[in-house]
């Protein structure tokens, strides 16, 4: 019966997705208006950028525009997930309730939740990848991959997290868009962090480790096993605040 349940609310979600074909537009839209305005607009001058998690004094030299596609290919990945987790939760606030009074256990909802952002993840990062790859040639695509994945939990997990404690669609709205595009959209592009001042800053916040993966595996040969080792703690941080309040709130209701 749990399975069952798990199964619907799955499936309910998903099809609520597709239903919003402006979410479908915009999930196919944004990054390829993001990687076609680097095409047209940035240079192909070489410039040296820092690899900070593989060594301080690691440093690759690349094209802007390579790198730039890199970027916002990570960049794009972790707006589209964040903003679709919010939904996840808030346009599901009162539907939720509905289905606890119903005889859905909230740790059955969570589930359905989380295999639902968990397959948007997959195809937004899968998508964007592939669409990459047509732009620039990636040297490890698979891996690459994994890190515009490991981006998507990092940001999936904290649009839940504001999602859950937020009810006020605006106020979630402008929580997200603070963090993503300082943290995603700024600080961690690799050329603005190697002439950063207090690059610590720069590392501690949510998108750095998954970047890191990203990056290295798309253009060096560099192992990214300890950034994505820590992307996933940083991933399931944000997951766990996400389900304890989620938890708290339709229980006690």
């Amino acid at each position: 019966m749990t399975l069952n349940k798990i199964t619907i609310g799955l499936s309910m979600i998903l099809r609520m997705l597709v239903r919003q074909k402006i979410v479908i537009i915009l999930l196919l839209l944004i990054p390829a208006f993001f990687l076609t305005m680097v095409q047209i607009t940035t240079s192909d001058r070489i410039l040296p950028f820092q690899l900070a998690s593989v060594g301080e004094e690691v440093f690759v030299n690349i094209s802007e525009k390579a790198i730039s596609f890199i970027f916002f290919a990570v960049a794009s990945s972790g707006f589209l997930v964040a903003f679709l987790a919010l939904n996840l939760v808030q346009k599901n606030n009162d539907v939720n309730r509905r289905l606890i009074l119903c005889g859905y256990h909230p740790i059955e909802l969570l589930i359905s939740i989380l295999l639902a952002l968990f397959s948007v993840i997959v195809v937004i990062a899968i998508y964007t990848g592939l669409l990459t790859s047509v732009f620039y040639s990636i040297d490890h695509l698979g891996s690459f991959i994994i890190g515009l994945v490991l981006i998507g939990f990092v940001y999936g997990s904290y649009g839940l997290v504001i999602g859950s404690l937020v009810k006020a669609e605006l106020e979630g709205i402008l929580l997200i868009v603070l963090l993503v595009n300082i943290d995603a959209g700024w600080l961690q592009n690799p050329l603005f962090y190697a002439e950063a001042q207090n690059q610590l800053i720069i590392k501690f916040l949510p998108a750095y480790f998954p970047s890191q993966s990203a990056i290295i595996t798309a253009v060096t040969d560099f192992s990214a096993t300890v950034a994505t080792v820590n992307s996933l703690v940083y991933g399931f941080g944000f997951l766990v605040i996400s389900m304890l309040i989620f938890f708290y709130k339709m229980r006690m209701k």
